[in-house]
């Protein structure tokens, strides 16, 4: 695959005054407006225009059957949404509506399938989904002439936004080409998982399978009866500072710079639900925002309301 030959100057040639753009561009926003669901823009979208359908094109991006992603808007930058974990196409009611704003700001938006979408995520890893990222960015630039793509990774709840904080620690060839990323709703799998009864028993008996060498072995269904999945995912998403132990609120600040720290390079916003039913009522959000946004030195933070 051939190194990407994006660059940022490409991103700032693009002259708007949208808050999008500002931010792809890595302009802060305006001091005082933290909110981003209280900024209206060029590029909002009423919720009186609708469509009766999505158009797009479905094209392949890799070698496996599951490599497929559909893109909406012909324009030479695109914004890649990566779903949390049991998505995969049309994973929320934002999409639409997201890409008929992104239309006005000559950006696409493109939806893709990982071999840890739907139920694939147990015997998937962040190590895999950052391999077929890459293959996805590398395509984007080598056959559609992508002049750079954003990020976009939603979780509420079980997410696998931990994929572009992996995708980005890689230098992966194409990840030049990544301009920005935005979080929304990074909150952590392990401490909604503690909350469970089986997690503590299962979490040792992943351990000891991991230690006798049987890491991709699968776990007994009651373990995750959702999706088969290995004793080594188990592991990464249920136990303390497991691979995707990223954005829990017990992590010390050297923890999360240590794990979080290489996302300062890329422009990033977070958007954060305050009535998330996967965050624990003991954890302060407002904390753990702050946090985030200091370990990642953030353009801005948007906060999803409760209505």
């Amino acid at each position: 695959m051939d190194p990407p030959s994006a660059s940022p100057s490409s991103s700032s040639s693009f002259k708007t005054t949208s808050w999008f753009s500002g931010f792809v561009c890595g302009r802060p926003a305006k001091p005082g407006n933290p909110n981003m669901n209280n900024n209206k823009t060029s590029g909002d979208v009423g919720g009186s225009v609708k469509r009766k359908n999505l158009q797009g094109i479905l094209f392949k991006y890799g070698p496996k059957p599951v490599q497929v992603a559909f893109k909406m808007g012909d324009f030479k930058r695109q914004v890649i949404f990566i779903g949390g974990l049991t998505d995969g196409f049309l994973a929320t009611e934002y999409l639409e509506p997201l890409s008929l704003a992104l239309e006005k700001e000559k950006w696409s938006l493109v939806q893709l399938l990982l071999s840890s979408s739907y139920t694939g995520y147990g015997t998937s890893s962040l190590q895999q989904d950052a391999k077929e990222l890459d293959q996805l960015i590398g395509h984007l630039i080598n056959s559609e002439d992508s002049e750079g793509v954003v990020l976009l990774g939603h979780g509420t709840g079980c997410q696998k936004i931990q994929d572009i904080v992996h995708y980005m620690h890689t230098h992966a060839a194409c990840s030049i080409a990544v301009h920005a990323a935005i979080l929304q709703a990074p909150v952590s799998d392990r401490e909604y998982r503690a909350t469970l009864p089986e997690t503590a028993a299962m979490i040792q008996l992943a351990s000891r399978m991991i230690n006798e060498g049987r890491g991709m072995d699968l776990m007994p269904r009651e373990a995750n009866p959702d999706a088969p999945i290995t004793a080594y995912r188990y592991y990464s998403l249920c136990a303390y500072l497991g691979d995707d132990d990223m954005f829990s609120s017990d992590l010390s600040d050297d923890q999360l710079k240590m794990r979080l720290g290489h996302m300062s390079n890329t422009p990033c916003q977070v958007i954060f639900s305050m009535t998330d039913e996967y965050v624990p009522e003991y954890v302060d959000k407002e904390a753990l925002v702050e946090s985030l946004m200091q370990i990642v030195q953030c353009h801005g933070r948007g906060r999803e309301s409760s209505s």
